[in-house]
């Protein structure tokens, strides 16, 4: 009986996150696929589906919706956490259309914002012209954003320490590596904080929906 009712808890809180759970389905196909590939092709194969400099300015809508589902290295199972932790909350919560609408504002916002800073370092002469290619792919700044706006699902006081939390996590590496993805986590957490309008009409206390 407690097998059957923990089971049963999985598949209801699996079907009440349907985007989360197709999304993350979609990346496990994809990263079997990548094991398959030998190493050389598949880099070629992602850079053909990075949101760098190069690929953004010939087709950016293909890029910027096939990235978002290739993982970088190929490990798949981290992911499966973090998107039960983060992104199955914040649906049950938002509902599907807001929370997809938060994860594809973060993704797109911090990928065009992250490769403009990238492209002005080019042309200053702080980052080589090699890095108009470079491989950026994958769902960490959808995460990010959606990890921003859970800020107003955690219950008052806590959500003060837990926004504390995440701008130190997210701000540091500002200052300590300087990289363009830097640029892009924290600039994907500001949106998702951004994304108040969105969660107006859901309670901070609200519990996943059956």
């Amino acid at each position: 009986m407690r097998m059957r009712r923990f089971l049963h808890k999985v598949r209801v809180w699996i079907t009440s996150a349907p985007g989360t759970y197709l999304w993350l389905a979609a990346l496990f196909v994809t990263t079997v696929a990548l094991h398959g590939m030998s190493p050389h092709f598949e880099e070629h194969f992602l850079r053909q589906r990075s949101t760098n400099i190069h690929e953004l300015s010939t087709d950016p809508v293909r890029v910027l919706v096939s990235s978002a589902f290739w993982l970088d290295g190929g490990t798949w199972l981290p992911y499966a956490v973090l998107f039960t932790v983060f992104h199955a909350p914040a649906e049950h919560w938002l509902g599907t259309l807001r929370w997809l609408a938060v994860a594809a504002l973060a993704h797109v916002g911090a990928t065009l914002i992250s490769e403009g800073v990238l492209s002005l370092a080019i042309h200053d002469g702080r980052a080589p012209q090699s890095a108009v290619t470079t491989l950026d792919i994958g769902v960490s700044y959808a995460l990010a954003g959606v990890i921003g706006v859970l800020t107003y699902r955690v219950p008052r006081p806590w959500h003060l320490p837990y926004l504390a939390v995440m701008l130190i996590l997210f701000g540091t590496p500002l200052f300590t590596h300087r990289t363009f993805t830097d640029v892009g986590h924290f600039t994907a957490v500001l949106i998702g904080l951004a994304c108040y309008p969105l969660t107006r009409g859901r309670r901070a206390t609200a519990t996943p929906r059956r």
